[in-house]
């Protein structure tokens, strides 16, 4: 049987996206991000989240999109993965819905401008909207994530 999971959905641009709850630590809303040099252009810098260092990447660059400005609705996702917490600049987030993974659809090979292979598939919730779930691992491939950790505090 499917498992059902809850999901926080969040936007960039006008696609909206998801990633399961339990990967994610918190939400917040923009802090202020030290740049450091000689990072991947997508990698905004790290932020000093209650005594933790952790490296910010903005999503949309991450994905090729256009950047977008920041605005009082621009969240940072904390996130862990591969046992490193990660936060990632969004649009915005201000959703959580439940989902069954049958709901769950093999991605096609662009959707919203985005590569599939860093989806984890696509969901229909109701008639009209489709949610793009993410798939961290490839988000932050093996490099990407070394290159992070040197960054961690």
């Amino acid at each position: 049987m499917a498992e059902d999971m809850k999901v926080i959905v969040f936007k960039l641009g006008t696609e909206e996206y998801g990633i399961e709850v339990e990967r994610v630590q918190t939400i917040e809303r923009m802090l202020p991000i030290t740049r450091v040099p000689k990072t991947y252009s997508f990698v905004k810098g790290v932020v000093n989240l209650r005594g933790v260092v952790i490296p910010v990447i903005d999503l949309g660059g991450r994905f090729s999109l256009p950047e977008a400005e920041y605005t009082d609705q621009t969240r940072i996702i904390i996130v862990t993965v591969s046992d490193m917490q990660v936060g990632f600049i969004v649009d915005s987030a201000n959703d959580v819905v439940d989902l069954n993974e049958d709901d769950i659809e093999t991605p096609p090979e662009i959707v919203g401008g985005v590569k599939a292979k860093y989806l984890r598939g696509v969901a229909k919730l109701g008639d009209e909207r489709l949610l793009i779930m993410l798939n961290l691992h490839e988000v932050l491939n093996k490099s990407e994530i070394i290159s992070l950790e040197s960054m961690e505090g």
